[in-house]
Formats: C-alpha cells, structure tokens, sequence
C-alpha cells in the first residue's frame, strides 16, 4: 500500500493569498489618500486695488509694520478695529488723523475727540512720514472682507468615499476581504475532498512521528540548563540595576499645564530671550515661574496667534490656529482682561503651574552661579527650548551628569575677576592655562551637599 506525506501547501498558499491581498489593499489605500487639496487664492497676496483704492499688498507691510501693535483688522485692540473705518470717516479725517491725531483732537474736532475719549484718551502715535497714497494702501488691506475659517482635510479614518469621487476604500476592502474567505472555503473542501479519496483509494497518510516534547529534553540536558540559568541571573541583575538607576529620574517628563505655552513659538519663532521671561535666573537660585503680568505685556495687544506661527506642519493637527487662540483666552480669563473694552475687571484666578525641573532637597544648584557667574546658556541644561511645542526635561539632571559636566567645562575667565586670584595659582598647580570647574573644586562634595 503506498503511502504519502501530508503537505502543508494549503497553509502556504493562504498565507500567501493574504500577503498579496494586503499589499494590494495598502496601495489602494496610499492612492485615496494623495487626493490634493483644494488651494484658495489668498486675499493679502493680490495686488489689486481694493474699494480704498489702494495697493493691499503694500498697505500690508505698512500696517504690520506700523499700527499692527495697536490695531487689529477685525478686532478691538488699544485702537478701534480698522475694518469698516472708510464707512465710518470721510477719507480726507482719515488722513489727517493718521497723520497727526493730537492736532485733530487739540482743535476739537467731534470725531477725534469722541474717540480720544472712548479709548482712555490714549493718544495715538502720529505718521506724518505717510503719503496720502500710504494711508490708502493701508486702508485697502484693513478693508478686505474677513475670511471665512477654512476647515482642515482629513483623510476618512472611519471609511466613506474618497475625495476623487471614485469607489470608496471600503467596498475595495470589503471585497478584498469577501474574496479571500471565498478560497479559505475552497481550500478546506479541496482538502476534505483529497482525504476523503486517498481514504476511497486505499492510500495511507503517513502520521507524524511522535517526538519528546522539548521542555523535558531541555530538563534532561544540565549543560543547557546551567547556561540559561546563569543568562538569566544576569540579565535579572542587568534590567533590576537599570530599574534602580532610574528612580528619581524624570528626564522626558513633559506634563500637560493649565494654560498650553509654545516655546516654539515664543523662544523661536519670535526669538524672545529666556530671561526676558524668567528673570530671575541671573541674580536668584531659581529661574521663577513667570508672573501673568509678564505674559499680558505682551498680549494686551496679541489676543490671536499669527498666521504664521499657525498651524505648523512640524507639530500634529492638534495645535491650530483655533487652539492657540483659546489658549490666549485662558490667560485672559485668568488675569481678568476684557479685551473688547480692553481693561481689567478685577476679577483674577491663580494659573496652577505644574512643575517640570525639580532637584531633590539635598542638592543644592545655583542659577545665578551658572548664568550670569559661568555664563552657560539656558540650553546647556534644558535642551533646544526654541524647538519644543511642550516644555519637557531634557537632561537626565542626576549626580554623575553635573560631574560630567563640571570636569569638561572650563571656567569662564574673560571679565571675571571673582575667580582670578584663584585661578592664577591653580593653573600653576596643574600646570594649565585653562582650568575646568572640577579643577576647581566644583566636584567637591560640599559645594552641591551640605
């Protein structure tokens, strides 16, 4: 009787089936979503003439330039809102009011006084270098109509029609999916079908041997056994070390805050020094929390996040030009600003900041000794804060890594006579012109612990 061996052809053509329909699946998939999307011709880039008969896109520069610090298009600020302003003055006020308001209002003028008044009689920077034809490329581009919020487009993640307006993805994969259930079903009955005939025919299906299961062959051989017994004693000893190293240690650690700030946008896009804000760190042992009144000298006048800062293609979806502006809101809400009549109201609520960089009470570190002593940049310690959307801790800020620091730094000698004296008579000792911190006596046990 002749005997054959059981193949497993069946299972090595269904994974190959399911390989193949997946790539085919994935490519589809690709192709839905490089659909383009629909440009808008932008407003501020034509050059035409607008209702004020005026250059818009040269009244642009000359309004970021010129009143974008007080004014706003479409929006109260320290001035009025500027859109509509041809509708609500004759041309030729508007001229001389830019050009020279206090004299206006020193003539009594009822308009320029009304206004004066309205706005806390602050008084409004006079222009008089503006041509008439200045002021009406200005006005052109403050009078261009406000643009409608234009919605992002998103790939379907649930599934629907492509965008091309082609067959949906859906129905691609569902018949993919139909399809490959069909030849599951096929090659079962074709392989009921093969048993039952071999069994008809007289053939015999030749049975597995049966073989010691491996975990007693392991068991049986000592030499295995001892050698996986000391590789797990040392990979336990190397993973629980690792663990231990770690505790206390919180680099990376980025928590979400109360009010969402963009270093990215602050420190880099608009390159604000860091000790603008935390100005502390020069004369004190910690850097500070920034109080709010920090924030609202600058957003007294900036209750919306440029255009250019938002959104960013180098951060997700989730940071729009709608999210800033909310989060600007907060800060409002918090110091009691109303920026419609743009005064405070008194009514203030406390931000709770969550802290990020903490060094445990036993160690002692100097930010003033470091900053404005040393001179180390903020990003020695703290990373690229100009690139980071959320503040996080860069340094590992353990032990060994101050020491590493201090035994490759030198010490900063250019206009520092504190350390002079001291200096002189070490780098003879070491027989350096340079000296490092630790050289110095920065590795001391007493100068972090006491």
């Amino acid at each position: 009787m002749e005997k054959v061996n059981t193949r497993h052809s069946i299972l090595r053509l269904l994974l190959i089936s399911i390989v193949v329909l997946f790539s085919f699946s994935q490519n589809l998939l690709a192709q839905d979503e490089a659909a383009p999307a629909d440009q808008e011709e932008s407003a501020d880039a034509k050059a035409a003439a607008s209702s004020a008969g005026g250059d818009a896109a040269k009244g642009k520069e000359l309004f970021n330039s010129l009143c974008a610090s007080c004014h706003k298009r479409y929006k109260r600020s320290t001035g009025p809102a500027l859109n509509g302003v041809t509708s609500r003055h004759d041309k030729d006020w508007l001229y001389r009011w830019v050009k020279n308001s206090q004299a206006l209002i020193a003539a009594g003028d009822a308009e320029a006084v009304a206004i004066y008044e309205e706005f806390n009689e602050t008084a409004m920077t006079p222009f008089p270098q503006l041509s008439n034809e200045d002021i009406d490329n200005i006005l052109a581009y403050v009078e261009q109509p406000k643009p409608e919020p234009t919605a992002n487009v998103q790939a379907n993640a649930g599934g629907g029609e492509s965008s091309g307006g082609g067959v949906s993805s859906d129905i691609i994969l569902g018949v993919l999916a139909f399809v490959l259930l069909l030849l599951v079903v096929v090659l079962v009955l074709v392989n009921k079908t093969l048993n039952r005939f071999a069994a008809a025919s007289g053939v015999q299906v030749q049975e597995k041997e049966s073989r010691k299961p491996i975990w007693k062959a392991f068991v049986e051989n000592q030499f295995l056994v001892i050698v996986t017994a000391v590789f797990l004693l040392l990979a336990g000893g190397y993973f629980v070390y690792g663990y231990l190293m770690q505790v206390g240690v919180d680099q990376g650690y980025a928590p979400v805050q109360p009010i969402h700030y963009s270093h990215r946008i602050h420190a880099g896009d608009n390159e604000i020094e860091c000790k603008y804000c935390h100005s502390s760190a020069r004369v004190s042992k910690t850097s500070g929390v920034p109080s709010l009144n920090v924030c609202m000298n600058c957003h007294k006048s900036i209750s919306e996040v440029a255009d250019a800062s938002s959104p960013n293609t180098s951060v997700t979806e989730e940071y729009s030009k709608e999210f800033y502006d909310g989060e600007i809101a907060k800060l409002y809400d918090a110091v009691g600003w109303d920026p419609s009549t743009q005064s405070y109201t008194g009514e203030s609520k406390p931000v709770k900041w969550v802290r990020i960089h903490n060094l445990p009470d036993f160690a002692y570190f100097n930010h003033s000794q470091h900053v404005s002593v040393a001179g180390v940049m903020c990003q020695e310690c703290h990373g690229p804060v100009e690139e980071m959307e959320i503040m996080r801790q860069y340094a590992p800020l353990t032990m060994g890594w101050c020491i590493n620091c201090h035994r490759k730094t030198n010490v900063k000698m250019e206009g520092n006579e504190y350390y002079e004296k001291i200096h002189d008579e070490l780098s003879k000792k070491y027989g350096v012109e340079t000296l490092t911190a630790a050289q110095m006596g920065a590795t001391e046990c007493g100068k972090c612990h006491y």
